[in-house]
Order: structure tokens, then C-alpha cells, then sequence
């Protein structure tokens, strides 16, 4: 399944490359609703929050709710997700399940007692971990702290905590040059729990070859550019 992506930042949904450059802006950011009609699952990102640079958290709320109530889209929000509170207040604005990245980690371990106390406040279901990694490293602080961990050993012990994974292939994301299909059977191999894959998918050969995998394709450059038919 394909999932659409908005990414905000400075009020705008943007796509970087590499998450650092920006390829491309929308003002309208609430058109997107209209032109991504008709998918199951929406995810916004709150990049501003993610990279500590200010919050779109208004703007988070706004999309959400109007995402649900008119077009029947379910939600996956994340972004700067790094207190209980801030979970809760995202599951309050509408959203289905709440994605949680850097918090997820401490001092390059995974922190269960934090995961515990959200697992606690907003239940299992409705949580996702991100996975964001750069040749096969975790990748936190806005993609600029390197883990000695891989995704692929994480994943065992964030189980009991989440109902998925979602895993984005750093190097290829906003690239178009195609994710790597490789690291998804990989990661498979690691987890039965669902993996939502993004990164560079750029093609319907792929999104299919990922759902045999079992995986949805999280898309937002080759959407925004009008790559997939």
C-alpha cells in the first residue's frame, strides 16, 4: 500500500533531500488533502520539531482533523515526539498512531523506561518507532547523530513497546534514485511486526516488490513530482 507523506516545515510541506536540502515547497498545504484522496493512511511530519528548530504543532492539528473528519484518512503523526505529553497531545489532535524516533534512544541505547511510560500513556497500538538509518546505522537528532546500532538489532527488543516500524533508507531519501530493497528483506527477516519503508522509492515496481515483503511504501517526491502513474 502506498501511504502519502507531508512533511512541514516552516508552515509549508517541503521534501528534502537527504534531509537537508529542500527540493521542493507547497503554501497549500491543505490542497495536498484533496489531491492525495482516496489512500487508507496519511503520515505528517513535523521536520521543524524533529530538527529542534520550532514547531508546526497548530498546523499538525489542523491537517490531522480535517484529514480525518473530511476525508476519511487514517493518521500517523511524528516529529520532535519526545515527551509522554506530546504523544498524548498529538493522539487528542486526531492522530491514529503517534511516530516516536530520537526519543527512543538515549545515550546510543534504547531508552525503556521512556518507551514504557508512552506504551503506558497511549497504548502499544497506536505507537511507532522509527528506524531512520544511513547504510544500515541508526540515525537520530534530525539525522545527524550516528548509532553504533543497526535497525535490524533494535528491533527485538522495541517489539514489546510498538505495533510497527517505520524504516527510511537516509541515503537514497529525496533522491529519486530508487530505496534500497536489499535492507527491506533484511529488515524483514529481523521483525515480525509491520514495516512501513521510505526512502527514494521512486517507481510502482517497487511499491510492489516492498508489498510482497509485506511492507507499505511511505511516498513523497515521487508523488510531489508526479513520478508514480
Amino acid at each position: 500500500m502506498l501511504i502519502p507523506c507531508i512533511d512541514l516545515q516552516d508552515g509549508r510541506a517541503v521534501q528534502l533531500v537527504h534531509g537537508r536540502r529542500r527540493a521542493l515547497a507547497v503554501d497549500d498545504v491543505f490542497g495536498l488533502l484533496e489531491r492525495f484522496r482516496g489512500y487508507r493512511w496519511l503520515h505528517v511530519i513535523d521536520l521543524d520539531a524533529a530538527m529542534h528548530k520550532g514547531s508546526n504543532l497548530a498546523l499538525v492539528r489542523k491537517l490531522s482533523h480535517r484529514a480525518r473528519e473530511k476525508y476519511g484518512f487514517r493518521v500517523r503523526v511524528g516529529g520532535g515526539v519526545r515527551t509522554v505529553a506530546k504523544a498524548r497531545s498529538l493522539v487528542r489532535a486526531g492522530a491514529d498512531q503517534v511516530i516516536v524516533g530520537s526519543a527512543a534512544f538515549r545515550d546510543g541505547r534504547i531508552d525503556h523506561g521512556f518507551l514504557r511510560k508512552l506504551r503506558s500513556a497511549i497504548g502499544k497500538k497506536r505507537l511507532v518507532v522509527a528506524l531512520d538509518a544511513e547504510h544500515g546505522r541508526i540515525v537520530i537528532r534530525g539525522w545527524k547523530e550516528r548509532l553504533r546500532l543497526r535497525s535490524e538489532e533494535a528491533m527485538h527488543e522495541l517489539e514489546p513497546y510498538c505495533a510497527a516500524f517505520f524504516c527510511t533508507c537516509v541515503e537514497r531519501e529525496g533522491a529519486m534514485r530508487g530505496t534500497r530493497l536489499g535492507w527491506y528483506r533484511e529488515l524483514r527477516r529481523a521483525t515480525r511486526l509491520p514495516i512501513l519503508a521510505a526512502g527514494g522509492i521512486r517507481s510502482r515496481r517497487e511499491i510492489r516488490a516492498l508489498e510482497k515483503l509485506g511492507m507499505d511504501a511511505a511516498v513523497g517526491m515521487a508523488l510531489y513530482r508526479n513520478r508514480l502513474s
